[in-house]
Parts: structure tokens; C-alpha cells; sequence
């Protein structure tokens, strides 16, 4: 369904007539590898921990939950404080019903009309419809031709733009890209920069698969004011359905946001299955080994076979090139698995599964080729 009818009504935003609302497909086939889910779920103590505080949770909601949700914050500041000497302090951090509202806030508090986001495409496609949602003026670089970032011409763009909001993922999606520092530093020192004075926000929803030796950019958040690192509980987590993201920044940024969040935006059941989770930690990160190695091993065996892949930080892998790759997405769904049509023209993605789901999407994608042959 688009997000307009015909004659005028409702009376929608022009820019949004005719516009299809963002969402990957959800179609009941065997293996699922679209939308880059954990696909092991908690386990039964998990389960019934997150139960209890649920339950109990659900005896005060009578009353509106803890605006601060302090108790999260506390408990999200001590994960994220394992990624950096310095640690983060609650006062860093701030959550929302996703990394999605995260990003949204953050264009809400910074953007506008008037100012400017920035990112390098390839990118996440939904960075352009938070700018687009927040009437904030979009405009998207090159990334390279093997999708790491030419910072020269990135601190050009900065400083011709002058973004107030840079969006950067690392590990980048769709391609898995990670940033190294020194990529990161210079555009939160371009963005800093007197005549531009923007944020950076690294987005590293995929941050727990990157590679041993691949820094997370909290290391840098003690030497760069305008550095925002969001995070989510969605992948590594296997919490999808929890909805929860969240962020680390200087506190200024973090009061920023309190004027354009909505009041007790977060609920009382979210905030209690959230902290129940996170007590789960070591169990829920328990498989991220075992997923990347699986990534590591596919992204082997599709150079074996002869595609391009691109290096991949994240729990998927991006690989072609395809002269028609919607036959081939459309193939694989015939054959009952589904992955994602998407980045740049010729290439798609496929997210990390386990050991079954990934011989099923390997014996799919040579019975599409011999058919195609």
C-alpha cells in the first residue's frame, strides 16, 4: 500500500505522496536471511527471566515508568564500558524503541530545516528517510569502489556541505564495511570544525561481529565531543523483537535529546525486559563466535565459486555481481530461501544463519546458477 491515495486525501505532505513505506519483505519460507537477525534465540532461563520481569513490570502500569530509566542506562554504561579504557557513564547514554528512533531523535535534535545530513553510499537505506521525515536536506557521497571510505574526499564533502550530522555505520550495511580510526577522528575533527560544528554519529548496530582487531569508535568518544556511537540490541542480542537501541555520547548531547523525545517514550515493559536481557549477556554474545566464523566461511566459499564479496565486519555478507540479480533473489525464493535485494545495482546480501540454514542458501544458489547456466 503507498502512503497516498488518489485526489488529495489524506491531505499527506506532498514530498510523501506515492512514497511505499520502508520495510524489507516478511514472507513465511524455510530460511529466512533478509533482515539480518540472530538466529539463535534465549534460552529457557532467559525466557523465564525476562517473563518475571515482565510480570512484575506489569503491576505498576498503573503508573508511568521511570522517565530516566536510570536503572537501563546504569546497566547499558557498564556493557559498552568493556569497549573502552576510558568507560562510559550513564550520563553517556540514551535508549529508544530501537536504533531507528535513536537516528530519528538525533536528526530531530540536530537536523532540520535548514541543515544538512551527510553519508557515503552505498549506505543504510533509511538514513535519507529520517533526513527526509525531519525536513533535514540529504546528501550522499561515494563510497569507494571497494566500499571503504576516500577520506580525502569525505573531509571535502564536509567541508563544502557542512553537515550538521554525519550518519557513518560501521560495520556498514549493506556491504559490512568497518572504519578504521583514524577515518572516524578526521571526520569528527572536520565536523568540529568551527564553520561547520556538527556531530558524527558512527552507527554500529553490527559492532559486536566485528573481527578481532577491528576497534569499536567508543574508544574515541573521551577525545571527540561531537562523536555519537549507537548500538542496538536487535542483532548480536537476539532481541528484534525487544526494540531496543541505544547510544553513547558526551551528556550535552544526551540532555540534547530529552527535548525532542516524546515523554516516557520508553515503557515500563520494555525498560524491565531490557535490564532482564542484558543480566543474560555472556549467553545472549554466546554465538557471535560461532556466527562469524559461518561469515568468514561463506564469504571463503563464494570467492571460491567465483563472485565478488565484500569484506564483511557485520553478521551478513554482500556478494555478486549479477546482470539480473532480482532472478536470482527471486530463484532462491522459489526454493524456499529468502535474502535481500538491495545495495548497490547487481550485488545482494545475505545474512549469517546457522550451519543448516547456510548449506540450504549454498545448495539454492547453485541449483539458481546451473539454472541459469
Amino acid at each position: 500500500m503507498t502512503a497516498a491515495t488518489a485526489g488529495g486525501w489524506p491531505p499527506l505532505r506532498d514530498e510523501l505522496r506515492g512514497i511505499e513505506p520502508y520495510g524489507a519483505p516478511q514472507l513465511d519460507v524455510p530460511v529466512q536471511l533478509n533482515v539480518n537477525e540472530n538466529p539463535y534465540g534465549p534460552s529457557p532461563a532467559c525466557v523465564a527471566d525476562i517473563a518475571t520481569a515482565a510480570a512484575e513490570a506489569a503491576v505498576t502500569l498503573n503508573r508511568y515508568p521511570d522517565r530516566e530509566f536510570v536503572a537501563l542506562r546504569t546497566a547499558l554504561a557498564a556493557y559498552l564500558s568493556k569497549d573502552t579504557p576510558a568507560g562510559i557513564v550513564p550520563e553517556q547514554v540514551w535508549a529508544a524503541n530501537g536504533s531507528n528512533e535513536i537516528m530519528l531523535q538525533l536528526l530531530q535534535a540536530f537536523g532540520g530545516p535548514g541543515r544538512t545530513a551527510v553519508s557515503f553510499a552505498p549506505t543504510y537505506s533509511m538514513y535519507p528517510e529520517y533526513a527526509r521525515d525531519t525536513n533535514t536536506r540529504w546528501v550522499a557521497g561515494r563510497r569507494a569502489d571497494d566500499f571503504t571510505l576516500d577520506l580525502d574526499a569525505a573531509r571535502d564533502l564536509v567541508k563544502t556541505e557542512q553537515p550538521s550530522v554525519i550518519l557513518l555505520p560501521s560495520p556498514n550495511n549493506p556491504t559490512g564495511t568497518a572504519l578504521p580510526p583514524d577515518a572516524v577522528g578526521m571526520l569528527c575533527e572536520a565536523a568540529g570544525d568551527h564553520d561547520v560544528n556538527g556531530i558524527v554519529v558512527v552507527d554500529e548496530a553490527y559492532g559486536e561481529f566485528r573481527r578481532t582487531g577491528v576497534p569499536s569508535a567508543l574508544e574515541l568518544l573521551s577525545s571527540y565531543r561531537n562523536l555519537v556511537v549507537t548500538r542496538t540490541m536487535s542483532k548480536a542480542f537476539a532481541g528484534a523483537g525487544l526494540r531496543l537501541g541505544y547510544l553513547a555520547a558526551a551528556p550535552e548531547i544526551c540532555d540534547a535529546i530529552r527535548v525532542v523525545r516524546l515523554p516516557y517514550h520508553l515503557s515500563a515493559v520494555t525498560q524491565a525486559v531490557a535490564l532482564a536481557a542484558l543480566g543474560h549477556a555472556p549467553e545472549l554474545l554466546g554465538k557471535v563466535e560461532d556466527l562469524r566464523r559461518e561469515r568468514d566461511a561463506l564469504v571463503d566459499g563464494l570467492r571460491a565459486e567465483g563472485y565478488d564479496v565484500a569484506d564483511s565486519d557485520a553478521n551478513f555478507v554482500l556478494f555478486g555481481r549479477f546482470a539480473d540479480r532480482h532472478a536470482v533473489w527471486q530463484g532462491l525464493l522459489d526454493r524456499g530461501v529468502l535474502i535481500r535485494e538491495t545495495g548497490p545495482e547487481g550485488w545482494l546480501r545475505v545474512s549469517v544463519g546457522t550451519p543448516d540454514e547456510m548449506a540450504a542458501f549454498r545448495a539454492a544458489l547453485t541449483d539458481v546458477d546451473g539454472e541459469r547456466a
